[in-house]
């Protein structure tokens, strides 16, 4: 079972408040990259009192801490996920800012043959991409 963020916070020794609790479970349950705004509003029908600094600090010590994952987009607002062991990639729509996660095994392969191309061993990588959704 893969530990929610609560349960990451507490074991890498992140002060749990009642606020950084509510944060932690609506990110969580987030299935999408939502920025620091976006969180705001959903922490804030459960929590009136969570103001916006509040969900910035922790954001960032959740960042800091190894917990979370921040992405900036080009053309958007800095955007959050869940860090975890699993490696992904990210499409990225550019008119509805619609964030796909995908794995493609032959992307794989390529970036590790062009960094033996050129004398490097692959360590690590982020991919972006950037469409606009196909008419249909």
């Amino acid at each position: 079972m893969s530990e929610n963020i609560e349960q990451k916070c507490l074991s890498k020794g992140v002060k749990l408040t009642e606020q950084r609790k509510i944060i932690a479970k609506i990110m969580s349950g987030s299935s999408d990259h939502p920025d620091v705004d976006e969180l705001y509003n959903r922490v804030s029908k459960i929590d009136s009192k969570i103001s916006i600094a509040t969900v910035y600090r922790t954001v960032k010590l959740f960042e800091e801490s190894g917990i979370l994952a921040k992405h900036e987009f080009k053309g958007s607002k800095a955007r959050y996920e869940e860090l975890n062991e699993g490696h992904h990639d990210h499409l990225i729509d550019v008119k509805s800012g619609k964030i796909i996660e995908f794995v493609d095994e032959e992307i794989e392969k390529l970036q590790k043959k062009v960094a033996e191309k050129y004398g490097y061993n692959l360590v690590d990588h982020k991919l972006e991409l950037y469409g606009v959704k196909k008419k249909t």
